[in-house]
């Protein structure tokens, strides 16, 4: 075999490696149909506990050791992306979700959309943001992931409280919803779950890891980048898409969903999510004529961010969680019956999933953005610094300082040559 045909295969090879993360959640979505109770929650390897707990502390341990406390610190009172992340994941996307439903009850009078995957819809736009692929979708991409990681703090203690009581106000109006509507499911150990997991699985893995830098920084610092640690983050999603499709498929719900049901969520997760993605990069970097016409006194409404802030704002804005979605849902609904309650998660299990496959795409095209925003910059720097060292005045050459020496020595000679 001739070098050529090496070098289109080396160039094959690396462009399939670089594709390892779809062609991962391939084998998880294949694992999880042909062996779903195995990871199903309550099944063989108790993932509720095994991934949900051990895969998302591992994650957060990662992302403790990784970032400086003082820049940590800093996100957390950013106030303006506070604002813009939370608003659309509470609002904005409720509201939009809410009119595509009544759009489609207004079409669809023989309920050819199964009821169930609208009602998990307005469930879906009502909890917050994922736990861990936001953070580190966000590191790859090269954003800010201490941005990303205060948005999932802030969302997910906010989520127990606003999720449920938003959904049922948002349910429509109608008998066929009424399922729905009229849930009598104790909340108390959902909450009991859900902030032991937050405390488990998330903040005390942070605080360690936290610690660890505070104490070894430069050590830590140079481990995480020489071992390729914050790899490990992307294992730990896999892990969780197999858990996800492993409890979706043991319960059959995705199977007896009919067909039209299916390509819609399919179809519209996609666009959703890819739609969303645009909202949050044009309120993150609106146009110069729009920032100026939003400002009130001294501040500017939609000040253009920081690429790096508008990385985190891309990926944790249009994102929701299962992690928390899942517990809350059957938490809820305790009363109704568990095959529609496994109907009413598919669009939950589905969206999460199609998020992370179009979000692998994603951390490509962001880190492309980011380098053609970085390069003017760095022309810019050469040149400030190519000015300065014109502006100093040019030092003398060795060879015209042995000379400047020697005519220095000889005027000295002919001076005392003169004064014999």
């Amino acid at each position: 075999m001739g070098a050529p045909e090496k070098s289109k295969l080396k160039r094959i090879a690396l462009f399939i490696l670089n594709q390892w993360l779809i062609i991962g959640i391939g084998i998880a979505c294949l694992l999880a149909y042909f062996f779903p109770n195995v990871a199903k929650h309550g099944g063989i390897i108790r993932s509720e506990y095994s991934i949900l707990y051990g895969a998302v502390a591992i994650v957060f341990l990662i992302s403790g050791l990784s970032i400086p406390q003082e820049k940590l610190v800093r996100q957390l009172f950013n106030w303006r992306l506070h604002a813009l992340v939370q608003i659309t994941s509470f609002l904005f996307i409720p509201a939009l979700i809410l009119a595509v439903i009544h759009a489609i009850l207004a079409g669809d009078k023989y309920a050819r959309i199964d009821r169930a995957v609208l009602a998990g819809y307005i469930f879906t736009a009502c909890i917050p943001t994922t736990i861990a692929s936001n953070v580190v979708m966000t590191r790859s991409a090269g954003g800010d992931d201490a941005a990303a990681l205060a948005e999932v703090l802030i969302a997910n203690l906010l989520g127990p409280f606003v999720t449920a009581g938003w959904t049922v106000t948002l349910l429509p109006d109608s008998e066929e919803f009424d399922v729905w509507r009229d849930q009598d499911g104790d909340l108390t150990a959902m909450y009991r779950d859900v902030f032991k997991q937050l405390g488990l699985a998330v903040l005390l893995p942070l605080a360690v890891g936290q610690v660890v830098r505070f104490l070894w920084s430069e050590r830590t610092a140079s481990v995480i980048q020489k071992y390729k640690i914050a790899k490990i983050g992307t294992v730990c999603l896999l892990l969780m898409i197999w858990v996800t499709f492993s409890s979706c498929f043991a319960t059959r719900a995705l199977q007896d969903l009919s067909t039209e049901s299916i390509i819609f969520i399919a179809l519209f997760n996609l666009a959703l999510y890819v739609f969303l993605t645009a909202v949050c990069f044009f309120l993150s970097r609106p146009p110069e004529s729009l920032h100026r016409r939003t400002k009130v006194g001294r501040w500017h409404v939609l000040r253009p961010m920081s690429p790096e802030e508008t990385i985190a704002v891309c990926f944790c804005g249009p994102a929701k969680s299962t992690a928390l979605g899942i517990p809350l849902l059957y938490a809820m609904w305790t009363p109704v019956d568990l095959f529609v309650k496994a109907k009413t998660s598919v669009p939950v299990l589905l969206y999460t999933t199609e998020q992370l496959f179009v979000a692998h795409f994603f951390v490509h095209a962001f880190r492309w953005w980011k380098r053609r925003l970085e390069r003017p910059r760095e022309c810019e720097e050469e040149a400030v610094e190519d000015r300065r060292e014109m502006a100093e005045p040019p030092s003398a050459s060795l060879s015209e300082v042995i000379e400047n020496e020697g005519k220095g020595m000889g005027v000295d000679e002919s001076r005392s040559n003169n004064a014999t």
